[in-house]
């Protein structure tokens, strides 16, 4: 069973919007981290958004850059974390990956990643 599976890649322009999705096996999901990076083409990979839950209580984190943008948010019945992206930019674009097991967004931290999927956004 693949771990990690993202889905909901595209083409934007300037100004829209995209929903990621990550679908994880329970073991990877449950009181992990789960995050989301991205790396856009000679860059490298850098954390965008993470989420941590335990019981009721939750802890989000964001790259300064979408703060006020982006939305992560998880559903627990589904072992399902979302990206919700808006405002997007042309410097948005990369590829996105889905990982888990880390902490925050300490990219070396994290142990699983997805295959990625690809974000264009075109001015």
């Amino acid at each position: 069973q693949v771990p990690l599976v993202e889905s909901g890649g595209g083409s934007v322009q300037a100004g829209g919007s995209l929903r990621l999705s990550c679908a994880a096996s329970r073991y990877m999901y449950s009181n992990k981290y789960m995050g989301w990076f991205r790396q856009a083409p000679g860059k490298e990979r850098e954390g965008v958004a993470a989420i941590y839950t335990a019981g009721s209580l939750s802890s989000t984190y964001y790259v300064d850059s979408v703060k006020g943008r982006f939305t992560i948010s998880q559903d627990n019945a589904k072992n399902t974390v979302y990206l919700q992206m808006d405002s997007l930019k042309p410097e948005d674009t990369a590829i996105y990956y889905c990982a888990a097991g880390g902490f925050a967004l300490r990219r070396e931290s994290y142990q699983y990643w997805g295959q990625g999927t690809q974000v264009t956004v075109s001015s």
